[in-house]
């Protein structure tokens, strides 16, 4: 079956949402909210985070549903670097090339805006997303810092120049 990527508007907050509580669902561990939080989440909540000015949200698709997620943003702190966050990719399509199809997503967005770098955080220890992100071009920086959902989880950022 094949697999698309969509970039989403304000009105499709509900295909956000509900991949979105699906991700936190399935792996709880990996994201710094928690089903409960967004759960609670109104429809301008949702809105609100599709905004163009909050960055890029995509999704994988197959003809019957969304497979995984993605979102793109610049952070203050990461120095005009855009960051990917929220990758995910449900289990039953991991291994089947819905990962590289969302980075590819993110990348792409971040050259249209000219930006010369992402940065991503991923949990240590996960090599399948580490592979994922070497596969892009990304290289481990040396940075790291604590889990906000469990502080004896350490989070290390990756990072990929797009200038070359």
């Amino acid at each position: 079956m094949s697999v698309s990527v969509r970039r989403l508007g304000l009105d499709d907050w509900p295909t956000w949402r509900d991949v979105r509580l699906a991700a936190l669902a399935e792996a709880p561990q990996t994201f710094a909210s928690s089903l409960a939080r967004e759960q609670g989440y109104d429809e301008a909540r949702w809105r609100d985070w599709l905004h163009p000015d909050r960055g890029l949200k995509a999704v994988a698709e197959v003809p019957t549903a969304a497979v995984g997620l993605v979102g793109a943003w610049l952070p203050e702190d990461r120095h005009g670097a855009v960051e990917l966050y929220s990758m995910w990719v449900r289990p039953a399509w991991r291994g089947r090339g819905v990962g590289d199809l969302l980075v590819a997503e993110v990348l792409e967005w971040a050259r249209e805006r000219h930006h010369e770098r992402v940065d991503l955080w991923f949990i240590e220890g996960n090599a399948i997303a580490e592979r994922l992100y070497r596969r892009h071009g990304f290289r481990l920086t040396g940075e790291y810092q604590p889990h906000p959902a469990d502080p004896d989880v350490r989070k290390r950022i990756m990072t990929r120049d797009l200038t070359s």
